[in-house]
C-alpha cells in the first residue's frame, strides 16, 4: 500500500501537472472503488483547480467553486498524467469493453494492465490528462464542501502529521497510557499520520528501539518523553523525509504520475531484510521478521532493545 512518501510524490506529481487547470470532462468507467463514486463527481468538469495537498495517505484536490475532491490510491492507485499531444496520439478514446461492459481505456499499457483498470478520466482544457488506475479497487474518491472538511468522516479522527509542528512532547501524550507495542501505537492514525508499515519498521531500528516495546514505556512519570523517544520522533521525520526526496519505495504497483518507481527501497536497512546482516556498522546481527497485528516487522534483535 502506498505509505506517506508515496502520496506526497503523488501530491507533488500532480501539482507540477494539474494545478490552475480546467476540467473539461470527466470518465467515468465504473460506478466506484471501495466505495461508489459521488453522484456529483461529472460537475467536476468546468471547475478548476486551485490547490492539491495531503492529509495524511488523502490527496486533496481544491476546486475553484469552493468544494475539495479527496482521493486514496488503496493499494494500488495510481495517476498518470499525459500532455495534450500524448493524449491525441490515442486513436479512440475506448477501444473495448470488459467485466459485463465496463470501458476499457484507450491509453492501455501506458497506464498498465493493457487499460482494463483506468476507472477514472479527468480532462483538462487545454488538452492534457489525469488517469486515474486502480486494478485492486481500494482506492476512495469523495466530493465535499470545502468548510466541511472538518468533519468528513475520513479526515476528522485523524491524527497529526509528522512534518507539522510535530514533537516527541506530542508523541508522549499520544503514548502515556498505551500499553500496545510501539510498532502498532505508530500504525495508529490517530498518533501520528502517514508513518506506515515499512517506515515504521525503519525508523524504530535507527533509534535501536524494539518493535515490541510498551508504547507506554517510553514516556516518563510526569508525562514528557525519555530520550529514546526524542531520538524515534526525529528518526521518524528522518526517514520519512528521505523517501519523499527519493519518490517513495518501490514496493508493489507503486508508481510516480510521470510512470517512474521511487528509490528509496534500494536505501532499506531492515524492511524485507530477514535472514541478512544487520546493516548498523559493529552489530553483526541478523534481521527478523515477527507478525504484529497481521502485519510483517522487521528488526535486528541484537541492537533493537
Amino acid at each position: 500500500m502506498p505509505e506517506l512518501p508515496e502520496v506526497e510524490t503523488v501530491r507533488q506529481g500532480l501539482l507540477q501537472g494539474i494545478l490552475n487547470k480546467t476540467v473539461s470532462e470527466v470518465l467515468i468507467r465504473r460506478e466506484g472503488l471501495r466505495y461508489p463514486f459521488p453522484k456529483d463527481l461529472v460537475t467536476v468538469a468546468g471547475c478548476t483547480v486551485t490547490g492539491i495537498r495531503r492529509r495524511a495517505k488523502y490527496l486533496l484536490i481544491d476546486l475553484d467553486d469552493g468544494r475539495v475532491l479527496l482521493s486514496h490510491l488503496g493499494m494500488s492507485g495510481r495517476y498518470t498524467l499525459f500532455s495534450s499531444t500524448d493524449a491525441e496520439a490515442v486513436p479512440q478514446q475506448l477501444l473495448a469493453t470488459v467485466n459485463g461492459g465496463v470501458p476499457v481505456s484507450a491509453f492501455g499499457d501506458s497506464t498498465g494492465y493493457g487499460g482494463k483498470h483506468d476507472h477514472l478520466e479527468f480532462i483538462f482544457t487545454d488538452g492534457t490528462r489525469a488517469v486515474y488506475t486502480d486494478p485492486r479497487r481500494f482506492g476512495i474518491v469523495d466530493l465535499f464542501p470545502s468548510e466541511e472538511e472538518a468533519i468528513q468522516p475520513l479526515l476528522s479522527s485523524l491524527g497529526p502529521e509528522p512534518f507539522d509542528p510535530w514533537s516527541a512532547v506530542d508523541l508522549a501524550r499520544a503514548l502515556q497510557r498505551r500499553k500496545t507495542a510501539i510498532k502498532l501505537a505508530l500504525l495508529d492514525q490517530k498518533t501520528v499520520v502517514g508513518v506506515g508499515n515499512i517506515y515504521a519498521c525503519e525508523a524504530l531500528h535507527r533509534s535501536g528501539i524494539s518493535p515490541t516495546r510498551k508504547a507506554n514505556g517510553f514516556v516518563r512519570a510526569n508525562g514528557k518523553p525519555t530520550v529514546a523517544l526524542e531520538r524515534l520522533t526525529d528518526h521518524i521525520k528522518e526517514v520519512l523525509s528521505e523517501a519523499i526526496a527519493s519518490g517513495g519505495s518501490t514496493l508493489n504497483d507503486f508508481a510516480a504520475v510521470d510512470g517512474t518507481m521511487g528509490y528509496f527501497a534500494h536505501a532499506f536497512q531492515v524492511y524485507g531484510r530477514e535472514g541478512l546482516p544487520c546493516t548498523k556498522e559493529g552489530c553483526g546481527g541478523v534481521v527478523r521478521r515477527l507478525v504484529q497485528s497481521n502485519r510483517s516487522t522487521f528488526h535486528c534483535p541484537s541492537c533493537q532493545r
